[in-house]
C-alpha cells in the first residue's frame, strides 16, 4: 500500500463524507479548517493530484473551475462514468460493466478511445424528473 500523509487522509475522508457532492479546492480547505485541520491550499492541490492519479478522486472540470469528488470504486478495471444532474447538480458514480461494450464500439468503429475516469454524462436524475413532473414543469 502506498504511503499516505495525515493531510491526504483528511482530504480523502472529507471528500468521502460529502458523497455525491464535488468540492473545489477552496471549499475543501474551508471544510478542513472548520474541522480543525489546517492544510494549505498548495498542499491540498498536491494531494488531490496524487489522489486523482490513484483513482481515489475524480477531477471534474466545469465552467466554474475544477471540482473534486471521492470515487467509491477506484479499483474498477473498466473505469467509471459520472452522471451529473443538470437540475440539482448531484453527481453519481456509475460503475457498470455494460459500458465496456460502448468503449470497445467507439474504439473499433469510430477510432476513438474513451477515458472513462474523465467522462461525465449530463441529464436529469429520477428525483428531479419526478419533482418536475409533479409540478407540471415537463
Amino acid at each position: 500500500m502506498a504511503y499516505t500523509t495525515k493531510q491526504q487522509q483528511a482530504i480523502l475522508r472529507c471528500l468521502e463524507q460529502r458523497g455525491e457532492e464535488a468540492l473545489s479546492a477552496n471549499q475543501l480547505a474551508e471544510e478542513l479548517r472548520q474541522a480543525g485541520c489546517m492544510v494549505g491550499l498548495a498542499t491540498i492541490y498536491r494531494q488531490l493530484e496524487k489522489l486523482e492519479a490513484t483513482g481515489r478522486v475524480h477531477k471534474v472540470h466545469t465552467e466554474e473551475g475544477a471540482f473534486f469528488q471521492f470515487c467509491p470504486h477506484p479499483e474498477a478495471d473498466h473505469g467509471c462514468f459520472l452522471l451529473r444532474c443538470e437540475s440539482c447538480g448531484r453527481m453519481v458514480h456509475l460503475d457498470c460493466g455494460h459500458l465496456e461494450a460502448l468503449y470497445q464500439h467507439l474504439e473499433a468503429q469510430h477510432s476513438f478511445r474513451i477515458d472513462p475516469r474523465r467522462t461525465i454524462l449530463t441529464g436529469r436524475c429520477r428525483s428531479c424528473e419526478e419533482k418536475e413532473a409533479s409540478h407540471g414543469l415537463q
